[in-house]
């Protein structure tokens, strides 16, 4: 064939085609897309089958099809000027965008597309690839739209179709959704939201992100300034008003729960319309929120002014409550979610690191050094710190975990190794953790990674499941659904162990006072984390049948005054377990002995196997691991420590208790506190948690403490203002007696 022939061919082929394509516009459109719709309705649901949230209320006023008429013009001129400002002057496809489009590809430029309203209403009406030949399908149905219906009618079709974020499928649903108000009535500043909302719903709406949806609604208003839709005062104007409206009665309950609920069913595809059965409690629901308000007006004079609390089945993974933050319509922060929101946990990861130590051979009685070290780092020399600033010498691993100490829990992470410690943590499933062992270093073991508070919890809920992990789940189970994943991060025994180690109020007192709020009337382990300069508090309850987090904080990481996880966390977990506990049974958390775990009496200075000449007790032990050497620290009254000890032990000679008999023939005598001392209670601490340690020279065992006259059930004594007598009596008769002031609040 000639060049001729062919030329004159493919003319023949274009000119059919474009014949061919101009017959089809012709052609009558298909009826769904001329006439109102069915909007998908969605309902989540608790545990119960309780409404919690839904996309439509029962008379369709939220979610139904809104005309033109009811729309107010300036939402109108919001979507032109943030997605097709020239919707009026093309047929459907705007050759000018196209060309801007090619022209910025083909020089590596990103910005929008050519994509015009009545495109986007084709692909809503009727979705297509997103490729070159699905945009070339998509721009000829736009053709013929536009050639059979008024643009007011096409805009009627995108308004009520486009999807605003939240399962909120058009400008009623979005409008009632955030705003609580109709299409009709709504600020320049709410328009402008709404349109910039559209081109990214389910990350720009402001239920999940506050500060895109001010960006994007603050491009938007640019926009309509530049196209003469507003003034520049009335912009000016509608970038102060609020994203969300201040003080509004929430349209749904459990907030966090449902938003989180719906960017991970749109993550995962999931047609958002049907009832949704979630596995939350909403009466467990709204009693830990009243929980957690009343958590942060207490403690607002300590400069604390957020609080979240999240509740797992233990067998399940269920979640049964989930509270972010205090006020979810709280203007400046109240849609931050601390239920997911990393932040430092403190010492409330050390429990992780004790399981693996019970793992490889250490035990509850192995003692670790807790005296000023320096440790090597590729930073430099790394000092730790305990919370209280003291030293203790010889410490238990028992005690160094349940008092939660530092020092010895660095010396313990420096034994086994950052890495390992790190494993462990990500089989634990905290995978926020995401950066190298080496970028943690040994303050991974007070908590220096980022973790969020469902992590926390469903970590700590592996203890209860003999270590083994499984995923959280947001709603329950179905019939036939395949078994969950799994996955083994301690020994069932060490886990036993670990429960056993933080549900042990003796163990805990020489941290945390005789009285805490972690004295539960059921078996139940706790543990509380503390940040950097006071930022975070957190406190993790596990019962065998129930898990709870709780956080105390603030969202912007300004520090609390003072604010500990005993009197910040610790008060909220105590009243969000007793509230979980009054609808589910906490049950009995497995006993040492029902772990496998073996009893052997040790001396509690060393660890060591017990001796008549030490004070002694029962430890539990993993089988195997028991010490086999017989104690030789306390020999007739004198005790020898290890070499590592002795600078130590020089600075604490005629000061604690049971180190007093380091000189040998010092007669009995009150320790601590010192005649003539002065204590003022700490303002904003409970009474209850405001105490002193009592040490005499014969050892804390079995002396006898009195305080004006009245004997005292353990060697803690709670501050109470006015002048008191304090004596101690010996075993051998042998007495002391000092005389202290307390000063009140």
């Amino acid at each position: 064939m000639t060049r001729r022939a062919r030329w004159m061919a493919g003319a023949v082929a274009a000119l059919a085609a474009v014949l061919g394509t101009a017959g089809w516009i012709a052609r009558p459109l298909p009826a769904e897309f001329a006439r109102p719709a069915p909007v998908p309705a969605l309902a989540i649901q608790d545990r119960g089958g309780m409404l919690l949230r839904a996309t439509r209320s029962p008379d369709g006023s939220r979610g139904g099809w809104t005309g033109m008429d009811e729309v107010d013009p300036r939402l109108v001129q919001a979507f032109l000027a943030a997605e097709d400002h020239r919707f009026f002057a093309h047929p459907g496809v705007d050759a000018r965008a196209v060309g801007r489009a090619m022209r910025d590809n083909l020089r590596g430029r990103r910005r929008a597309g050519a994509s015009t309203l009545t495109m986007q209403t084709v692909r809503l009406l009727r979705p297509l690839p997103r490729s070159w030949g699905g945009k070339a399908r998509q721009a000829v149905w736009a053709l013929r739209l536009d050639a059979h219906l008024e643009k007011r009618a096409i805009l009627e079709q995108y308004l009520n179709r486009v999807p605003l974020g939240q399962a909120a499928v058009g400008v009623s649903a979005a409008s009632s959704l955030y705003f609580g108000a109709s299409a009709r009535e709504l600020s320049l500043g709410q328009a402008a939201l709404l349109a910039g909302i559209a081109r990214a719903p389910s990350r720009d709406n402001p239920l999940v992100s506050p500060e895109r949806a001010r960006a994007r609604r603050n491009v938007v208003l640019q926009r309509m300034r530049t196209l003469g839709y507003a003034t520049a005062d009335e912009v000016a104007r509608a970038r102060e008003e609020p994203v969300l409206p201040v003080g509004r009665a929430a349209p749904f309950l459990a907030p966090h729960f449902t938003t989180r609920v719906l960017q991970m069913a749109e993550a995962e595809g999931r047609p958002l319309d049907g009832a949704w059965r979630t596995s939350l409690d909403a009466e467990l629901q709204a009693l830990l929120e009243a929980e957690v308000r009343h958590t942060v007006r207490a403690l607002a004079d300590r400069g604390a002014r957020q609080a979240a609390a999240v509740v797992l089945d233990n067998e399940t993974g269920e979640v049964l409550a989930w509270v972010g933050s205090p006020d979810f319509w709280e203007a400046s922060a109240g849609q931050v979610d601390m239920v997911v929101s990393p932040r430092q946990p403190g010492s409330a990861l050390k429990p992780f690191l004790y399981a693996l130590a019970f793992d490889r051979g250490h035990t509850a009685a192995t003692v670790l050094p807790d005296v000023p070290r320096s440790f090597s780092t590729s930073l430099g020399p790394y000092k730790p710190q305990n919370y209280d600033r003291r030293f203790r010498g010889p410490v238990r691993m028992r005690e160094a975990l349940a008092s939660s100490y530092n020092v010895p829990a660095v010396e313990l992470a420096a034994r086994l190794g950052v890495d390992p410690v790190l494993r462990t943590l990500h089989r634990a499933g905290f995978a926020s953790l995401s950066r190298s062992a080496s970028h943690y270093g040994l303050g991974l073991a007070l908590g220096n990674g980022d973790v969020t508070l469902l992590e926390l919890a469903n970590g700590y809920r592996a203890f209860a499941r003999g270590g083994e992990w499984t995923p959280w789940r947001w709603r329950p189970a179905a019939p036939g659904e395949p078994g969950t994943v799994r996955e083994r991060v301690v020994s069932a025994r060490a886990a036993a162990l670990v429960l056993d180690v933080l549900s042990d109020a003796e163990a805990r007192t020489p941290g945390f006072g005789v009285e805490t709020p972690f004295d539960f009337p059921f078996p139940a382990a706790a543990k509380t984390g503390t940040s950097r300069h006071f930022t975070d508090n957190w406190a993790v309850g596990v019962t065998q049948g129930f898990t709870v987090a709780v956080w105390v904080g603030n969202f912007s990481g300004r520090p609390m005054e003072g604010v500990s996880g005993v009197t910040g966390a610790g008060p909220l977990l105590y009243r969000a377990v007793l509230a979980t506990a009054s609808r589910y049974a906490p049950g009995a958390l497995p006993t040492p002995e029902e772990a496998g775990l073996v009893p052997v009496r040790v001396c509690r200075l060393s660890g060591l196997r017990a001796t008549p000449g030490c004070v002694s007790k029962v430890e539990w032990f993993i089988p195997g691991t028991g010490p086999a050497r017989a104690d030789d620290w306390e020999r007739g009254g004198r005790v020898a420590l290890p070499a590592e000890y002795a600078e130590w032990a020089a600075g604490q000679r005629g000061r604690l208790g049971v180190m007093a008999s380091l000189g040998g023939d010092e007669p009995f005598r009150i320790l601590a506190p010192r005649d003539g001392d002065r204590y003022e209670v700490p303002v904003g601490v409970d009474a209850r948690y405001a105490t002193v340690a009592l040490h005499a020279a014969g050892g804390p065992g079995p002396v006898r403490w009195f305080v004006d006259g009245r004997e005292l059930p353990r060697e803690r004594w709670r501050l109470e203002p006015g002048p008191h007598t304090i004596r101690a009596i010996a075993p051998s008769g042998d007495w002391d007696e000092v005389r202290v002031v307390v000063e009140g609040r």
